[in-house]
């Protein structure tokens, strides 16, 4: 999932883990101006557009041919008329057979301590994430997102997810403030894609 905010180093950087392996790509703009975000996938290279799922500002996604939409929720209903991949974002383990009905996949939101919202603690115990996955809850249409490192990612395969969302573990190896170098923040993707296998 891409910061919140945009960069100026960001469509470099994107480019880049595309090159290494990133084959699912969420934008993730809350709040800003569409502008920026078409100027974005307009610097980015065009056979990654189909790996490119929009939180926001869904128009992009034909104007684009990008992969789909994401919907923040389990309620909002998809726009009317649209055809194509849907996700959602779900925060409750009672909702994921609902939400999985209604979407391709599905986040499962909190799954362990923020790495970069320090008040944003783990909604589930492990007990709980365990008897979710024993019910068939958490499955291959399920991922894992909050806390995602590389410990973390093989509990979370460890427990059935079909893949996890990878933010605060990434970008805060990259200070979008003060640096230019970012081989160490694709270093680390790479490291990532590996525990993920």
């Amino acid at each position: 999932m891409t910061q919140p905010t945009f960069f100026v180093e960001e469509d470099k950087i994107l480019a880049s883990l595309f090159d290494e392996g990133l084959d699912n790509l969420h934008l993730y703009k809350p709040g800003s101006e569409p502008v920026y975000s078409e100027r974005l996938l307009t610097l980015l290279p065009k056979d990654s557009y189909s790996k490119i799922t929009v939180h926001d500002n869904y128009y992009l996604k034909e104007e684009f041919k990008l992969h789909g939409i994401h919907l923040d929720d389990t309620t909002t209903p998809v726009p009317q008329g649209y055809r194509g991949h849907v996700s959602r974002t779900c925060t409750k383990l009672d909702e994921l057979k609902a939400a999985k009905k209604n979407a391709d996949y599905v986040f499962l939101k909190y799954i362990f301590d923020s790495q970069t919202e320090a008040d944003k603690k783990a909604s589930f115990t492990p007990e709980e994430l365990k008897e979710a996955s024993r019910r068939g809850l958490i499955d291959r249409h399920v991922y894992a997102l909050g806390g995602m490192n590389i410990d973390t990612i093989r509990m979370a395969k460890d427990l059935g997810f079909g893949g996890v969302v990878i933010s605060g573990d990434l970008w805060n190896r990259f200070n979008i403030h003060q640096e230019l170098d970012f081989q160490a923040l694709i270093n680390h993707f790479s490291k990532l894609r590996k525990a993920i296998g």
